[in-house]
């Protein structure tokens, strides 16, 4: 989305003949494509591990840190590739969106009209505060280490990615309508 926003911004007379539907289509399939090849070679390493004691993962799904604690295999091998593959799908996806928000400010700052600029920021606003919703907590869980005290830390946080990011989408996204906002204020003014 943020490359959308960056063709739609910073190329706006391109937009339609860069953004057709086969890039769309290779955008899409590499991302899982991607996505998929990667995390089958941790599944695989993951799979080699020994569970001799528990099988109650302390946790809401079955994620890495915890399934990693109930081990009693040697786990330094797989925490290095895990660690590999969160700068792969992580780090690099969110190098790129901040990459491609600093060209867009730059673009929106040269735009000569207010409402312009306005019009322009309110595009990106909302992209902008579920990326930091989401980036903000996978990168707190996934790329700093886990103590063992911060498991129930990363179990909150866990939450607002897997729950809170879906929830708060449409809200913000559906916000950006006029006529949402206008049942929105009379639904808050009517209770009161």
């Amino acid at each position: 989305m943020s490359f959308d926003r960056y063709i739609a911004i910073c190329h706006a007379l391109h937009y339609s003949s860069v953004m057709n539907h086969r890039l769309c289509r290779h955008l899409v399939f590499w991302s899982w494509a991607t996505g998929i090849l990667l995390m089958s070679s941790e599944m695989v390493s993951l799979s080699q591990l020994k569970f001799c004691s528990s099988n109650i993962i302390d946790h809401f799904f079955c994620d890495f840190a915890p399934v990693l604690k109930i081990t009693s295999s040697d786990t330094s091998l797989v925490t290095w590739e895990d660690f590999i593959l969160t700068l792969l799908l992580i780090v690099l996806p969110f190098f790129f969106v901040i990459v491609s928000y600093a060209y867009i400010f730059i673009s929106i700052l040269k735009i000569s009209t207010r409402t312009g600029r306005q019009k322009a920021f309110s595009t990106c606003s909302s992209h902008l505060v579920t990326l930091c919703t989401y980036y903000g907590t996978i990168i707190t869980i996934y790329i700093f280490p886990v103590e063992e005290s911060a498991l129930n830390e990363n179990k909150l946080k866990s939450l607002l990615y897997i729950v809170l990011t879906p929830f708060i989408n449409p809200i913000i996204y559906s916000m950006r309508n006029r006529e949402i906002r206008k049942a929105f204020m009379q639904l808050l003014c009517n209770r009161k």
